[in-house]
């Protein structure tokens, strides 16, 4: 048996039934070796990053590692951004790389990059180059231990000489190593003591607000339980939107620049905050220090207290512990708080309706997120790019029960919508997935993913994958952050996009499209997407000028957004329109 095939095989090992990447020369041997491990399915993507989103995707929607694969030199730079995505969102994804013939290493041979140094960041508790067939077994081993371990990125540098040369186990004797298979996660719960203190602080509280993330994402149904004995709120970091459907009463929804008026008064007005599962990062959302006492539960000991200055921190899987704290915590007799956010939350259901309904030029991109909630397939799968889509998303979107949803969280970088909708279809071929793209994203890589789409939607058992361009020509959410925070004018030589016409192209390829040119265009799109025989496009022409109004405007933000207007931003007249109809609806709603 070659290097090269027993990778592959331990990879089946491990439980891994496919690999993304793209082929070359620096891993031939192994590549080679997929012709007799047929068990172990190769994707071929169109560029190596769009592999280590797959992979991380795969992470995200499974809980079970990702696995990405690039050749030497140029391809193993360019997994570099989806592997941030995955190390900052705590995913356990393994890349395994090419590298030069050792013989040539050090001698500034073609592609011979210092790989070691390139993903000591990215892959820092784990990246190794193998030096002889005997190191594959415990590098391959310890690649995936690490990885779920530390929920991280582990990489495998291997030399493409080594790759084609027989396999030879570790030999019995000194200095070997002995590696064996299987990880099982721990029962990770706090001490009991400390648990207690941690009810105290909560049972103290009369207006108890939760903050849950990604690391809630497998405790929904604890999570509910804890916020109904303790008649709390429940705000959503971005990443933890599927942790409790959206038609929950007392669920506020997003946080932050994207989030909603609920989780603002959520925030603003509490007594006790519970943070589970969440690195939500900016602590101007957060109640002031000294407003409320803090208890924060996480599995990794490393993130508490670090947004707010927590009386209690526990560490512990947000299940385990949420479940165990459950017997400790009273019911609320009062039930004033809760009532009052419910009101809120109903409240601001009306307002977004109403602000999705203002005309637009030629159509608000807030509709077209509104009409889909409702049209929604059980047990569907989104993702969201970064940029102006992610507002949408964030707020307009109503998940129910049963549906998974994700994005880019920490890194936040632009075009993985599509390549994560690819990734949960291949890992749920049965489930319709749906991508939600601005047009910035969609032409930095999503189209070229169309092809990889065209490639593959037969082998689907359900072929229904839907991807929406917001096609606003322009990148969207830099252009409001260029007026908002820096209180200057569009620039239209960096924000202006190219029209592009994604439809036309989808169906060059064999896929279906639909298009949004009017308001009254939207309902129909979305219905003829979600029923088509194969992937569907929806192009929709929307309005750059819909403002992605914060939850609470700043004075500063308001400066900005005046300054930006005073120095002539080219599309003034249309901000100003568009944010005095929103604006008035979030006070009026269906009123103006």
């Amino acid at each position: 048996m070659t290097v090269g095939e027993y990778i592959l095989r331990r990879l089946l090992a491990w439980g891994v039934n496919r690999v993304y990447g793209y082929p070359g020369d620096g891993i031939n041997g192994i590549m080679g070796a997929f012709h007799h491990v047929k068990e172990l399915d190769f994707v071929q993507v169109r560029h190596e990053e769009m592999a280590a989103f797959m992979a991380c995707a795969h992470a995200k929607f499974t809980g079970q590692p990702g696995v990405c694969m690039a050749t030497s030199g140029p391809g193993a730079i360019h997994l570099l951004n989806g592997l941030y995505d995955a190390r900052m969102d705590h995913q356990p994804v393994v890349a395994i790389v090419g590298q030069s013939a050792r013989a040539a290493m050090g001698g500034s041979y073609q592609q011979e990059v210092d790989l070691q140094s390139l993903f000591k960041d990215v892959a820092r508790e784990y990246v190794q180059t193998m030096m002889v067939p005997s190191q594959a077994r415990h590098l391959v081993d310890r690649a995936f231990r690490i990885a779920l371990a530390e929920r991280t990125v582990t990489c495998v540098i291997v030399p493409n000489d080594l790759q084609e040369g027989d396999y030879e186990a570790p030999k019995h004797a000194h200095a070997t190593v002995h590696s064996g298979m299987g990880w099982a996660a721990p029962r990770v719960v706090p001490a009991e003591k400390d648990l207690r203190r941690a009810a105290d602080v909560l049972n103290a509280g009369k207006r108890v607000a939760m903050l849950v993330g990604a690391g809630a994402r497998a405790a929904g149904p604890e999570v509910r339980a804890v916020a109904e004995k303790l008649g709390a709120g429940v705000a959503k970091a971005l990443l933890g939107k599927q942790v409790l459907p959206d038609d929950v009463p007392y669920v506020t929804g997003a946080i932050g620049l994207l989030g909603t008026k609920p989780s603002w008064t959520l925030m603003k007005d509490c007594d006790t905050l519970l943070m589970v599962g969440s690195s939500f990062p900016y602590p101007e959302f957060l109640p002031k220090e000294g407003q409320a006492r803090g208890v924060q539960i996480d599995l990794d000991g490393k993130m508490l207290s670090i947004r707010y200055p927590m009386e209690v921190n526990l560490v512990g899987d947000s299940a385990e512990t949420l479940r165990a704290l459950l017997p400790l915590l009273r019911p609320r007799e009062d039930t004033s708080w809760r009532e009052k956010l419910e009101s809120e939350v109903r409240r601001w259901w009306k307002v977004l309706e109403a602000r999705a309904m203002n005309p637009a030029n030629p159509v608000n991109p807030q509709r077209v997120f509104w009409e889909l909630s409702p049209r929604l397939p059980d047990r569907c799968i989104l993702s969201a790019d970064s940029g102006s889509s992610a507002n949408w998303y964030a707020r307009d979107v109503k998940l129910r029960e049963g549906m998974m949803a994700s994005l880019s969280g920490n890194l936040a970088t632009m075009g993985p919508a599509v390549p994560y909708a690819i990734s949960a279809k291949f890992a749920f071929p049965d489930r319709v997935v749906i991508a939600l793209a601005g047009d910035g994203a969609m032409q930095m890589n999503g189209m070229a993913e169309l092809i990889t789409i065209s490639k593959y939607w037969r082998e689907w058992k359900n072929p229904r994958l839907v991807v929406l361009v917001l096609e606003n020509k322009d990148l969207n959410q830099v252009t409001w952050e260029q007026r908002v925070m820096s209180g200057d004018a569009k620039l239209e030589a960096s924000q202006d996009l190219p029209a592009v016409d994604y439809a036309a192209f989808a169906e060059s390829l064999g896929l279906t499209a639909a298009r949004i040119d009017r308001p009254e265009d939207i309902g129909p799109a979305w219905d003829k997407a979600l029923s088509a025989d194969r992937p569907c496009l929806v192009q929709a022409r929307t309005d750059p000028n819909v403002p992605p109004l914060p939850p609470h405007i700043t004075v500063e933000q308001a400066k900005g957004y005046v300054s930006s207007i005073l120095k002539g931003d080219p599309d003034r007249g249309a901000m100003i329109v568009d944010s005095w109809r929103d604006a008035i609806e979030s006070y009026l709603p269906h009123r103006r």
